[in-house]
């Protein structure tokens, strides 16, 4: 070999050298913050400090990933410290370069879970008041603990109190390390509820015209307030003096309504203020500003067809000169059973509108005009149930006053619902039967939302009698179908045959050895399904030595 081919070997052997050296790994590296930023290819992300979770699913929040380029120190970093703070499940969050190897640099991300709770206990409470606590905290056994959920539980706690006039009470939520559970906490709720606020006082300023007495109520008369007394008077005697704001703030609109059952229309609240005179009692001050009185001039009806006016104006019971009373005229309009809209919507105008519009006031008089659409009468296109699986559907529909092709009406609606409730097989408060008109044909669907009530009954009773203890046995099915027990192909839901609303009780007592009865009974309000026959039968058997 040649001194030049030794050379160049030389030369060749050097410059690998200085490119290994270039690639030197520097662990835990010191980053300066104070100085020149510097860009990096990120070549690794680790996680330390949380078990139980992948790494790809906690390197993720971060928003970095791995061959972009990043600044250290710089903002993408700053930023995916940011990220997990924002998550809200960690208590500290760090970032650090574990490497550096020329211009890759691998990051190590420490996070700290937040603590879970262990257990809940809640001091100074009744078991009601603790259930509902329960409810409205939502502070879960298991579940993570944030400063945010704190606070929120105390204003939530704060709330519930205050609605049930306890409006000085005071909440204190305090976190203990749960010793026997790694990075878990008993959370200690003490409950100081202390007295019920009442109403000491309330003061009216500006009541010239109707008095205390209009506004407060008597022992034997009601008042604007429905929810607002004053403690310790004879007028509120068996009436609630609690005070609450959400109590308040209701009444407040009930003064107003007062005032306009009188003629005030333009009565208004010009300011109120509640104070504490003591821990138990507040007072409670009004201004008012009465405004004038109107009566009723002249009644117009405009774009009635169907009903002649005067018979509209017979339904509306108000005339020239009567005081302009809005809450009556309202009841008559649309809320009485005999009411305008009724006889309007009982007659299949459902789309009927009324708008009592006051075209003019001269002085202390009014001049109203009574704006009808009439509409076109809507026949019934399809009638819907929704929440039923027990019974037969032709059971439940033939209780039914709204049938396909019928006029719509009100009244058979509210007939149907009052129908349905009766069958004892739905919760008469959940049963809501909710009409969706279509404007484009002018028909109207009726859909009956139900909500299922398990009726059935199980006796198991003992006795004792001369002759000895005495036990009784009985069962009584109110979804029997008796059809279904003799029907070759027939359809059981669930163990008995059910779904034709029959009721079927059976029942057996006996002593053991001296007497022995049996019974037997079975009832059907439509005997062959079709119409409605009453049909009862029962036998019943007994032995006595």
């Amino acid at each position: 070999m040649t001194n030049i081919n030794k050379v160049l070997m030389l030369l060749a052997l050097s410059g690998v050298t200085l490119s290994m050296s270039a690639q030197e790994k520097i662990v835990n590296p010191d980053i300066t913050y104070s100085g020149t930023p510097k860009t990096y290819n990120l070549a690794g992300l680790a996680v330390t400090g949380i078990d139980g979770y992948e790494d790809y699913v906690l390197t993720g929040i971060s928003g970095l990933s791995i061959g972009q380029e990043v600044e250290v120190p710089g903002t993408a970093i700053t930023d995916a410290v940011k990220r997990y703070w924002k998550h809200g499940l960690f208590s500290d969050v760090s970032i650090s370069a574990d490497s550096i190897v020329g211009d890759n640099i691998y990051l190590k991300i420490h996070l700290t879970p937040r603590p879970r709770i262990s257990t809940i206990n809640y001091n100074g409470l009744k078991k009601t008041e603790r259930e509902d606590m329960e409810k409205k905290l939502g502070l879960l056994m298991g579940g993570q603990i944030t400063p945010n959920m704190i606070d929120r539980a105390k204003i939530l706690a704060k709330k519930y109190f205050e609605d049930k006039g306890y409006k000085n009470a005071e909440v204190f939520i305090r976190q203990r390390d749960d010793v026997a559970a790694k990075n878990q906490v008993i959370l200690d709720i003490d409950v100081d509820k202390k007295e019920k606020l009442k109403v000491r006082s309330i003061t009216i300023d500006g009541d010239n015209q109707l008095g205390d007495k209009k506004i407060k109520g008597t022992l034997f008369t009601k008042g604007a307030f429905s929810k607002t007394h004053e403690a310790g008077k004879l007028s509120s005697f068996l009436k609630s003096k609690k005070f609450t704001p959400e109590r308040w703030a209701e009444d407040k609109k009930h003064l107003i309504t007062k005032y306009n059952e009188y003629g005030f229309r333009d009565a208004i609240i010009l300011k109120d203020s509640v104070w504490n005179v003591d821990p138990k009692h507040v007072d409670i001050y009004v201004k008012v500003d009465e405004g004038k009185k109107y009566y009723i001039r002249n009644i117009n009806w405009v774009g009635n067809t169907v009903y002649s006016t005067d018979y509209l104006s017979r339904l509306l019971d108000m005339k020239k000169g009567d005081v302009y009373n809005q809450t009556y005229m309202n009841k008559r309009l649309s809320q009485d059973e005999d009411a305008v809209g009724n006889a309007y919507w009982n007659n299949g105008y459902l789309f009927y509108n009324l708008q009592p519009t006051e075209v003019n006031i001269v002085g202390d008089s009014i001049d109203l005009e009574m704006r009808i659409y009439e509409g076109q009468q809507a026949h019934i296109n399809r009638v819907k149930i929704n929440g039923n699986d027990r019974l037969y559907e032709n059971v439940v529909r033939r209780e039914l006053r709204t049938k396909p092709g019928d006029l719509f009406s009100k009244e058979a609606l509210q007939r149907s619902a009052r129908e349905l409730a009766s069958m004892g097989h739905f919760d008469p408060e959940a049963i809501n039967p909710v009409p969706e008109p279509n404007y484009e044909d002018g028909t109207v669907d009726i859909n009956y939302n139900l909500k299922q009530k398990s009726n059935d009954q199980v006796e198991l009773s003992l006795g004792w009698a001369q002759t000895g203890v005495v036990g009784r046995v009985g069962l009584k099915l109110n979804n029997f179908s008796m059809a279904n027990l003799f029907r070759k192909n027939r359809e059981h839901r669930g163990i008995m045959p059910i779904g034709d609303g029959e009721t079927l009780s059976l029942g057996a007592q006996t002593n053991g050895t001296y007497y022995q009865s049996y019974n037997a009974q079975y009832s059907t309000n439509w005997l062959g399904g079709k119409r409605p026959i009453q049909f009862n039968v029962g036998v019943s058997f007994s032995k006595q030595t």
